[in-house]
């Protein structure tokens, strides 16, 4: 496995060194100073997984992060020195696209064996993530997703959203909007005629593919059977909600591997918050529609209550905010 160290402590890379000397499968591919020369070290020589500390000259780990994830992707771990104290910044970066986080082991010490040994299960777990799904290690420039849920007032406020996007928008969106599955080939058309983007159902088997919407269109649960392809389940069958949101989106934490953003809009109940936690848990951006704009102020609400959402946002501003979360060339 070829690995990249971006770290401007030269006493933190030498750790690094010495830790992952231990494993003769590894290889140092280059050590880059700051974000900058890890962006065109990465565009030259893409490694299996880039070890990003967060704090840095020139381009921290997050923008740096977040640019390889749109030129030149590749399994990102946050090494840094303390994860708990630089948490925010660690979600950020996992926003932008980063899979996990592991402190910078010692360079020497009783701690350094401990943390040398937590570095290597990390790199092991992105690996194993990465093999399971059928995927090599370097990620493809498409891995980027939009996951929506919607109910009661939701095909209007899709309509909105999608309306907004622009056509060679770089990024697959699946929605789960609870409609039954009577109406949704009509919904998924109506959404179509609406939006510059393709908008169809989703069925077994498919893969998300930048440019195009997929809608769910059973009465069983849309969710994620491995890391790239959808399906539909029956289970959870005690859910009144069907499809759920819920279990779509806890299906993108799970095995989801690219970068994902999640979206809460109108609806009854609150099928979705607990998703949409799970979600910006995992350090990926989060929406929701706010009260004023909500023909139902349900979902978007029982999500605010649980600080499930990023953002709180009005919905003609929603299209602009995903656009942005996936465009590094867009100032926030």
């Amino acid at each position: 496995m070829k690995i990249g160290i971006v770290n401007d402590v030269a006493l933190a890379v030498e750790a690094l060194r010495r830790a992952l000397a231990s494993r003769p499968d590894f290889e140092i591919a280059w050590v880059a100073h700051d974000g900058q020369e890890a962006i065109d070290y990465c565009a030259a020589h893409t490694p299996d997984v880039m070890l990003m500390d967060l704090v840095m000259p020139k381009v921290d780990g997050v923008q740096a992060s977040r640019t390889i994830m749109a030129r030149s992707p590749c399994a990102i771990l946050v090494v840094t020195v303390d994860v708990g104290a630089n948490a925010w910044r660690v979600y950020e970066a996992m926003g932008a696209g980063a899979l996990d986080a592991v402190d910078t082991p010692a360079l020497a010490g009783a701690d350094a064996r401990r943390g040398a040994a937590a570095l290597i299960a990390k790199i092991d777990q992105i690996g194993a993530r990465l093999a399971s799904s059928g995927m090599p290690a370097t990620m493809k420039s498409g891995e980027r997703l939009v996951a929506i849920g919607a109910s009661a007032g939701g095909p209007s406020a899709l309509a909105t959203v999608l309306g907004a996007l622009p056509k060679d928008f770089a990024a697959a969106i699946v929605i789960v909007q609870h409609v039954d599955r009577a109406f949704a080939e009509g919904m998924a058309q109506w959404l179509d005629a609406q939006s510059a983007l393709r908008v169809r159902i989703a069925r077994e088997g498919d893969r998300p593919a930048p440019g195009e919407v997929l809608l769910a269109a059973t009465n069983d649960h849309l969710h994620f059977i491995d890391a790239s392809r959808l399906g539909y389940t029956a289970h959870p069958e005690q859910l009144p909600y069907r499809p759920s949101v819920d279990v779509f989106f806890q299906s993108v934490t799970e095995r989801w591997t690219g970068r994902a953003l999640g979206v809460l809009l109108t609806g009854m109940g609150r099928d979705g918050a607990i998703g949409l936690k799970a979600m910006r848990a995992k350090g990926y951006h989060t929406i929701a529609q706010d009260e004023a704009t909500s023909a139902v102020y349900g979902m978007p609400k029982a999500a605010a209550t649980l600080n499930a959402a990023v953002s709180i946002l009005p919905l003609p501003r929603i299209a602009d905010a995903i656009a942005r979360a996936f465009d590094p060339n867009i100032e926030r």
